[in-house]
């Protein structure tokens, strides 16, 4: 598979690549962008680039995609986003996303994840982005782009938003 690189007005996704290693690490070893999230912070460099290695290799096995957002005007990585946790019949997948905080409240999250939707549905019937019941600006982000609130989803502190294909 030839990796899908996105061009959006202010963003460029593209794969991760080991010069990334920094970045992963300002991003996972934030305090704030795993406030919501259920993983260890990252220590050193050594474990982004053994994330890195992880994710590119679970692309080249087709168990997700992985995008870093890049800023066109810089290039500079501000985030990642994904499509991950295939259905086994390949028709959904869950989506994931962090952005660093310095660049939260600008809409490039937003900017990001329409393009990949629309990638994720040229495959895919249904996309489910799971969040932290206490995340307000990531609910909003999956309502702006018109997730529903999934009932039949209760896992303790998190919650389920559903977008389906449209016919």
């Amino acid at each position: 598979m030839t990796f899908p690189i996105i061009q959006t007005p202010r963003l460029t996704l593209r794969q991760l690549t080991p010069v990334d290693s920094s970045a992963i690490f300002a991003l996972r070893s934030n305090p704030e962008v795993a406030a919501f999230q259920d993983r260890p912070l990252q220590q050193n460099l050594e474990e982004s680039a053994a994330f890195i290695d992880k994710i590119n290799t679970g692309i080249d096995r087709e168990t997700w995609i992985f995008w870093a957002i890049t800023l066109q005007e810089t290039a500079e990585l501000i985030g990642t986003a994904c499509l991950w946790n295939f259905s086994e019949n390949q028709t959904r997948a869950d989506l994931g996303y962090e952005l660093l905080p310095t660049f939260q409240g600008s809409g490039y999250m937003l900017e990001a994840l329409k393009p990949i939707l629309d990638y994720g549905f040229t495959q895919l019937q249904q996309i489910d982005g799971v969040t932290h019941k206490n995340n307000d600006r990531s609910t909003q982000l999956l309502k702006k782009l018109n997730f529903t609130l999934n009932p039949n989803f209760a896992d303790g502190n998190e919650i389920m938003y559903t977008l389906k294909k449209r016919s």
